[in-house]
């Protein structure tokens, strides 16, 4: 039986799928995104939310905590990750980067002391980033809208379907006993925003308007991600601009590294997330 709070997540990652659905219904003149007026109404109150709790907490963290425990935190919950990293990869038929994945889970949880060390990347084990948006992407399933849900922000209506896996399939948010499932949900959002301060200098500097800015990178990087680093030409996307399926071999490119610092991960606050693009540009 699901926890109270992964249903919680789930009803919230439904609603912005309906609200994606129903976008044809309020235009804005972007085919991309039909509905900007509301989804600028929530960005901003994701925006909000952000710098009255999330980011004045996450600085607190990152100024108390060292940087190796830090890193040890990143490193335990990333190789939580890789598990389903290594599904979503077998489910798009990348069956070397999967096995990668998979051994990657193995080493850290065994040598690397439960993910605290990651010893695979320094085995040359790379580190992937898939979820189950990015395997609808692989099937053909078009963008649909952008919609930026409440809490967790950008995204559009096949990853906002994508989501709902994402929360049921994830080991943190339906762990119990629900008080250590609370503690490590709020330790790795904290943990997320705290990697993620050095991105929000660059951020402020570069857009005069940060919604355009932040929507234009989360579906450029989404597009990107899905085609592990080798999109398209548009002229040979789909109808949803970058959603054709797939004519090379599934296993002919992988993403690097570099690339991929920024999982999507369930319960991490997805505005904090996207803002990783601008770090990597």
């Amino acid at each position: 039986m699901k926890t109270k709070l992964s249903a919680q997540l789930k009803s919230l990652a439904l609603a912005g799928m309906a609200v994606g659905l129903l976008a044809g219904c309020a235009t804005s003149g972007n085919p991309k995104d039909p509905i900007e007026g509301f989804n600028r109404a929530v960005f901003a109150f994701n925006e909000g939310l952000d710098a009255a709790i999330v980011k004045p907490v996450a600085k607190g963290y990152d100024t108390v905590l060292p940087s190796p425990i830090r890193t040890g935190v990143t490193n335990f919950f990333g190789n939580i990750e890789d598990v389903f990293i290594g599904v979503n990869n077998l489910l798009q038929g990348k069956i070397p980067q999967a096995f990668n994945d998979f051994g990657r889970v193995v080493i850290n949880s065994t040598i690397g002391l439960l993910g605290v060390i990651d010893i695979a990347s320094d085995a040359g084990l790379e580190k992937h980033d898939e979820d189950f948006g990015q395997t609808f992407g692989r099937w053909g399933v078009g963008n649909g809208a952008y919609v930026v849900v409440p809490v967790f922000g950008p995204r559009t209506v096949r990853d906002t379907v994508g989501l709902v896996l994402d929360v049921a399939a994830d080991p943190v948010a339906n762990h119990r006993p629900r008080r250590t499932r609370d503690l490590a949900l709020v330790l790795r959002t904290i943990n997320d925003r705290a990697n993620l301060l050095p991105a929000d200098k660059v951020v402020e500097e570069a857009a005069l308007d940060k919604y355009s800015y932040m929507r234009d990178a989360y579906l450029q990087r989404r597009r990107n991600l899905i085609h592990d680093g080798n999109p398209p030409r548009e002229s040979e996307a789909g109808i949803d601009g970058d959603m054709a399926p797939l004519a090379a071999p599934h296993d002919a490119i992988v993403e690097p590294r570099a690339a991929m610092e920024a999982p999507v991960e369930p319960v991490a606050l997805q505005l904090a997330r996207t803002e990783t693009v601008a770090a990597s540009q």
